[in-house]
């Protein structure tokens, strides 16, 4: 286990304040972006990012930095010339704060049939609020929590989360109903499928704390994967965005420390080290009766990795793309 990063806590820097600015313009830019905005009954602000809209990849590049807390960027570039022609590009100079703090899915947020009156509901709640609520011992770790007066929670469902849902996040955020906005990006949208590839540096460094390395020694973070269509059917949407990670994901890291220590960041961070590689997330998640604690965790990785470190100079790299393997899952024909 890593290190608390008391850095982070002593740093005065706030996810959901650094990320409040966009999603306001997220707000304000709503129609542009093909995203509806109302007031939930309780209180809370809620964004429809592609449930009752369309959504776009627009709003997903704006939704996958509001989940970066404010402290990366996502970009759409062309890049046709490596077999694929959109791709998102990631940066962050805070990685672990932006990723691990804010973007990562890691709040859990459930409702039975009881509590909502109807169907039950199921989240993993990502963005800058985990950082308010800090349930997860992923917080005490880093040594971080925000003290924010307005939180933004981003969640990868296809309906508007029941009444005790939302009056739980109040609760363990600590904030006025009127101070929460929540956006919710199903993964069959454009919207909800950009925000998803969006995580491919999230899933290095979450991949990273796996493994053991000290967090505290990462200090930059480059990546890239590319943008596939959404699928409407869900689980073909959520193979496509893992997919694209798993087998497209190109990942930079800088760190400090021993050379011995990046080397080996560098040859057990790739996806190709799981028993798993080579086959569709899809597929995978079918066999294994779509549990996920049944996948080979080391799945859960990108393709491609650099690991430099900057106190020698000195750069590994290991794994590979296939974009062969996913231009046979994405085309439909020549």
């Amino acid at each position: 286990m890593s290190e608390p990063l008391a850095p982070l806590a002593g740093a005065g820097l706030s996810v959901n304040r650094q990320a409040m600015p966009l999603v306001e313009r997220l707000v304000d830019d709503a129609p542009a972006l093909r995203v509806a905005v109302q007031r939930d009954a309780l209180g809370p602000r809620i964004v429809d990012a592609g449930i009752g809209v369309p959504g776009s990849v627009a709003a997903g590049l704006l939704i996958g930095e509001i989940c970066l807390g404010g402290f990366g960027r996502v970009a759409l570039r062309s890049g046709a010339v490596d077999g694929w022609p959109s791709w998102l590009e990631v940066h962050s100079s805070q990685p672990v704060l932006a990723c691990l703090a804010s973007q990562y899915a890691g709040w859990s947020l459930a409702a039975s049939k009881e509590e909502t009156g109807g169907k039950k509901f199921f989240a993993l709640g990502s963005g800058p609020a985990r950082a308010l609520a800090a349930k997860e011992p992923l917080f005490a770790e880093l040594g971080y929590r925000d003290q924010a007066e307005q939180g933004v929670l981003v969640l990868e469902v296809d309906r508007v989360p029941p009444r005790v849902v939302l009056e739980k996040v109040l609760r363990d955020c600590g904030l006025a109903a009127h101070a929460l906005t929540v956006v919710l990006t199903p993964t069959t949208s454009p919207a909800g499928t950009t925000q998803v590839v969006a995580r491919v540096l999230e899933v290095a460094l979450h991949k990273a704390h796996e493994l053991g390395f000290a967090l505290g020694d990462v200090v930059d973070g480059v990546a890239s994967a590319p943008l596939p269509a959404p699928s409407p059917d869900g689980v073909q949407a959520m193979g496509r965005t893992n997919d694209a990670i798993l087998y497209g994901g190109r990942v930079h890291l800088s760190v400090r420390g021993s050379d011995d220590a990046a080397r080996d960041l560098a040859q057990r961070l790739p996806s190709r080290n799981s028993r798993d590689y080579g086959r569709s997330f899809a597929e995978i998640f079918k066999d294994v009766e779509y549990d996920f604690y049944k996948i080979d965790p080391a799945l859960f990785a990108p393709a491609e990795v650099w690991v430099s470190n900057v106190d020698t100079g000195r750069t590994w790299h290991a794994g590979a793309l296939d974009m062969g393997l996913l231009q046979r899952l994405w085309f439909e024909g020549p």
